[in-house]
């Protein structure tokens, strides 16, 4: 599969102050077995209409979990290669050409509301169509400023060819913004659930083992203060947290593993 590098380096560098050095981390990478898109062989499965995020690559845990605050510059997605035939399916079957963007999540830490999942930011949407049978990489016009703990997601607003369903084990599992009696079977396939709306909460209900989502996401993070400062930062935001949880004591108001198949 050819792979487009779409160049980061100059945005990398215009996001860092001056005399920093970038620790860029490529998210999502070094799953173990690597995974592809069996497209064009049967199943040729894409994924559709959908926000979602990989829970664990083979032997990678939490792939797309930020460990602490920083900034996503760039992401890629590994597509199959398509015949015209089943291009045509799919674009008459979801209404477009095949289309990708990058979402960032906060999940929710409340009890027995886990899965409920926050819209804080989103890429521009990328046409995927010259790409089909290659890996791009896109750089963002403007990086996405993500917190400790955010989930980096792809979403799918009409359908893209990014899913590796065939010879995975079931620690290959993604988690997708559908409700939990429409995560699709056989050939009922899931109505369309793309989260686009920001500051929109979606309760992600429908998990897909034995499958992966092939997409990374290139991550930079904050540079660690060496003055002791982080540390008074994270006593300030305990404190706060804290107050917060007081006042609310009080009272206070506050089809095919998650995939369309061609036939």
């Amino acid at each position: 599969m050819k792979r487009y590098l779409i160049p980061v380096l100059a945005l990398v560098a215009l996001a860092l102050p001056s005399g920093a050095q970038a620790r860029v981390i490529e998210l999502g990478a070094g799953g173990s077995p690597p995974g592809a898109s069996n497209c064009p062989d049967d199943p040729c499965v894409a994924a559709y209409q959908v926000t979602a995020y990989q829970g664990r690559a083979g032997t990678l845990k939490n792939p797309f979990v930020v460990p602490r605050a920083g900034s996503i510059v760039a992401f890629s997605v590994s597509l199959g290669k398509l015949t015209p035939t089943q291009i045509e399916f799919f674009n008459g079957r979801f209404g477009e050409d095949p289309q990708v963007r990058l979402s960032i999540l906060r999940r929710s830490t409340r009890k027995g509301r886990k899965g409920n999942h926050r819209l804080m930011r989103q890429s521009e949407v990328y046409d995927v169509t010259r790409f089909l049978g290659s890996t791009p990489t896109f750089a963002l016009d403007e990086p996405l400023r993500v917190g400790k703990d955010a989930r980096v997601a792809i979403t799918v607003p009409t359908w893209a060819p990014l899913l590796d369903t065939v010879s995975l084990a079931r620690s290959d599992w993604w988690r997708a913004s559908r409700a939990e009696d429409e995560c699709g079977k056989d050939d009922e396939l899931s109505p369309p659930s793309v989260q686009d709306e920001v500051g929109e909460i979606v309760d992600y209900q429908c998990t897909y083992f034995n499958s992966r989502l092939l997409y990374t996401a290139t991550y930079i993070p904050d540079p660690k203060p060496t003055d002791g400062s982080d540390k008074t930062e994270k006593q300030a935001q305990g404190a706060k947290a804290a107050a917060v949880a007081n006042d609310a004591a009080r009272g206070a108001a506050t089809a095919v593993r998650g995939g369309a198949a061609a036939p």
